[in-house]
């Protein structure tokens, strides 16, 4: 897949098949439309292409006041989308600015002058252009001037798979990560270099790796413990993992730690990923360090169980 950076394309794509939209977490929702995307670039003899906006168009607008935080960072949706298959992925600065063109302005520009669009594919409630206004009714008036052809995938078709970005966080921020699986189609993951700890885990006998995500907008699930599989340099490793506060330590920061299963390696300043496959608990305050232990004991039992049902 052809990545074209801050919208700069050196070579446009052949007979372009088109859709536009953030992408986040490219769930199952929008790989319904991608689908569609690769029937109809085959069709035309064309090449698809996903056109999306970066940074998020919310935290442009609405600044430090966003409370967003979404599922993918630029460089894990881009990976999600050559997985799927797309051709090229355009790669548009959302500014200030940009979000005051015009509908017809924004078609013009970008669809056609830049990418020559020749099919469009759009979602059944995609909008576009300076306060919304365009969308699939006002592409289908103007498109024979455009010189493309427009399709909408059908409300019917997205609502039969009832899943949104947004339905995605909402089970993550619950420590749901079955459900997050099932609408994307795949596991959650986060990914980050791994810092160093105070050691305290080791001493428990429960060794832990630090991640620290260094994206400020990545979605972190819910507190508590997960079973998950950790990635550490192409190899996948059973572990539980913990987010929050550490009360029963006094902690006041919040941490994402790991205990990586049979793994005994110094990997301080490695990249790893961490797929989560269950939330086991919620975090607990715990009067003293051999209760947690105990409870750390029972954590790992749920942890294997669930990786063996899920080998």
């Amino acid at each position: 897949m052809k990545i074209h950076r801050q919208g700069k394309i050196d070579i446009p794509p052949r007979r372009p098949v088109v859709t536009s939209g953030t992408f986040d977490g490219v769930h199952v929702g929008h790989q319904k439309i991608l689908a569609r995307l690769k029937e109809l670039a085959q069709e035309a003899n064309g090449e698809t292409v996903v056109l999306t906006f970066w940074p998020h168009p919310r935290l442009v607008l609405q600044g430090v006041e966003s409370s967003l935080k979404l599922l993918n960072t630029f460089e894990e949706k881009a990976d999600l989308l050559e997985q799927a298959g797309i051709d090229h992925l355009v790669q548009m600065p959302f500014t200030e600015e940009f979000s005051h063109l015009s509908p017809h302005d924004y078609v013009q520009r970008i669809l056609v002058d830049q990418l020559g669009t020749k099919f469009l594919v759009i979602g059944y409630d995609h909008r576009f252009g300076r306060n919304r206004e365009g969308n699939f009714d006002y592409l289908q008036q103007h498109a024979n001037s455009f010189g493309f052809q427009v399709e909408e995938i059908p409300r019917q078709d997205i609502d039969d798979i009832g899943v949104s970005s947004t339905k995605v966080r909402k089970a993550l921020n619950s420590g749901d990560v079955a459900s997050a699986r099932l609408y994307l189609g795949r596991p959650y993951q986060i990914t980050g270099p791994v810092v160093g700890g105070d050691k305290i885990g080791r001493g428990l006998g429960f060794p832990t790796a630090n991640i620290a995500v260094q994206e400020n907008y990545k979605l972190i699930p819910t507190d508590g413990i997960y079973a998950v599989e950790v990635i550490v340099q192409n190899k996948r490793f059973g572990g539980m993992l913990y987010i929050g506060n550490r009360p029963t330590l006094a902690g006041k920061n919040k941490t994402i730690e790991v205990n990586i299963f049979d793994f005994d390696q110094d990997i301080y300043g490695r990249q790893i990923t961490v797929t989560f496959l269950e939330h086991i608990r919620g975090d607990m305050t715990l009067d003293s360090l051999e209760a947690l232990t105990i409870q750390l004991e029972k954590d790992r039992t749920a942890a294997l169980a669930i990786l063996q049902n899920n080998s």
